[in-house]
């Protein structure tokens, strides 16, 4: 799976962006797909997943009700509204895609999008 992430950009707080994410080389509907996040000199850390019929998402703590992923079959691609945006929220954005196995799950990731959030 080839993931390309886009979207990001400088934006004051409590402002909106929009991520999309490319995704290409499998079937689309084969695979869940997510939001993952990197400050510098820190571990990159969980934002949300879409599960590969979209009916199901899932978002950490710190985001819940600030955004949204979602995905588009027709277009091969999942999305990240951000709104209500925070300083906090600076960071590299990853788009990855979640392949089921018989033994679990094999992750691919894309070239990060980077967000920055001015106070």
């Amino acid at each position: 799976v080839q993931l390309q992430a886009s979207g990001g950009g400088l934006v004051q707080a409590g402002g909106s962006l929009r991520l999309s994410c490319a995704a290409s080389g499998r079937t689309f509907s084969t695979y869940h797909t997510g939001w993952s996040r990197q400050e510098p000199g820190k571990e990159r850390e969980f934002v949300a997943v879409i599960n590969r019929s979209g009916g199901s998402t899932k978002y950490a703590d710190s985001v819940k009700g600030r955004f949204t992923i979602s995905r588009e079959s027709s277009k091969n691609a999942v999305y990240l509204q951000m709104n209500s945006l925070k300083p906090e929220d600076t960071a590299d954005y990853y788009c990855h895609a979640e392949v089921p196995r018989s033994w679990g799950f094999s992750s691919y990731w894309g070239r990060g999008t980077q967000v920055t959030v001015s106070s």
